[in-house]
């Protein structure tokens, strides 16, 4: 019995000592996984793209054409209404989209009642997901840094570069000035776009004279964002844009026959001279403002960012430049988005 014990006890020794010498340290272990698993350690990026009835072919385009010109770890927020989340869903899971990394998030347009003045002249402006990037910190809650991207763009440059866009300390967004690439400046000449204050802002009211705004200030295009989250919500940013939206329905400030969009004008007073720039290849706009007025083609092949901002959609017609925008249309499996061709 002796013998046996004495056995059992060296067996033990030895089984200790070969523990600790075999025994990969935890850090290394750790350090091993990280290796092999290089996705875990990289930043995720995420992208907000609504989805609105009647145009969800724009979104599945901007989608298929972010994710297919980078390499970075995309998160797409796709925001919709109740009723057609179902749709755009099914349409990327039946899809060659059906590998990004996506959310659907329900926007629900309650938080709206009582802050749009109706008006005629452009109604689908006043479509509750219009005002999704009024509320960015509420929908997008995990991430400090988020890109907001209108639904009628296509990118063509890797989507990490305007992430790595620089913010100034105490900005809560970075924009695109409307006066920044002379390049565009012909085509805002041509088709009488706006690109001041004045377009925008309803400058015989009182309310708008006391903000001490010079009405020949330079407009920026709030359909390219860059936002920090953190500062956001320390501004209370989206209770700002909400005390102009109410002042607007008592007041009529601004209106949509004036700049061409009701989302716009509560952005530019709010963050008059307080926001970064953004790369101006990174937002090339007004090509949805005229069915005639074209750019290069060098030009648009060099721009990183393409922006049918305006009436004439590349899905519809008639329209400009929709040859680079089919490059990443993806046809609805469902069949109920279709494009309007003129031999359709």
């Amino acid at each position: 019995v002796n013998q046996i014990l004495l056995l059992l006890l060296v067996l033990t020794v030895c089984a200790i000592l070969y523990s600790k010498v075999h025994q990969v340290p935890l850090a290394l272990r750790n350090e091993t996984v990280d290796l092999e698993n290089p996705e875990e350690m990289e930043e995720e990026i995420p992208v907000v793209i609504c989805a609105a009835a009647g145009r969800m072919g724009a979104a599945v385009a901007a989608i298929s054409s972010i994710y297919s010109n980078t390499e970075a770890n995309v998160l797409f927020y796709i925001i919709g209404l109740k009723t057609t989340i179902p749709h755009i869903r099914k349409w990327i899971e039946n899809s060659k989209l059906k590998e990004i990394k996506f959310k659907v998030v329900e926007f629900n347009p309650m938080v709206l009642k009582g802050k749009i003045r109706q008006d005629a002249s452009r109604p689908e402006l006043l479509q509750p997901l219009n005002f999704v990037r009024f509320y960015l910190p509420l929908l997008i809650q995990k991430h400090e840094k988020v890109i907001y991207l209108d639904d009628d763009v296509i990118v063509q440059g890797d989507i990490q570069e305007l992430y790595d866009t620089k913010l100034a300390p105490g900005h809560a967004a970075a924009f695109s000035d409307d006066c920044d690439l002379p390049s565009t400046h012909e085509i805002v000449r041509s088709v009488g776009m706006q690109n001041t204050y004045m377009g925008f802002l309803d400058y015989r009211k009182q309310a708008i004279r006391d903000l001490g705004i010079s009405p020949s200030t330079c407009s920026f295009n709030p359909g390219v964002i860059v936002g920090n989250m953190t500062e956001w919500k320390h501004q209370r940013i989206t209770q700002q844009l909400e005390k102009w939206m109410q002042r607007n329905v008592e007041e009529n400030i601004y209106s949509s026959t004036l700049g061409g969009g009701v989302a716009t004008s509560p952005m530019l007073i709010v963050f008059h001279g307080k926001y970064s720039s953004i790369n101006p290849m990174w937002h090339i706009r007004h090509l949805g403002w005229s069915p005639d007025a074209r750019y290069s083609e060098q030009f648009l092949q060099e721009a990183k960012l393409l922006h049918w901002n305006g009436r004439y959609k590349p899905w519809d017609y008639p329209s400009v430049h929709t040859d680079l925008w089919e490059n990443w249309f993806i046809p609805d499996p469902s069949g109920k988005f279709k494009l309007t061709r003129p031999d359709s």
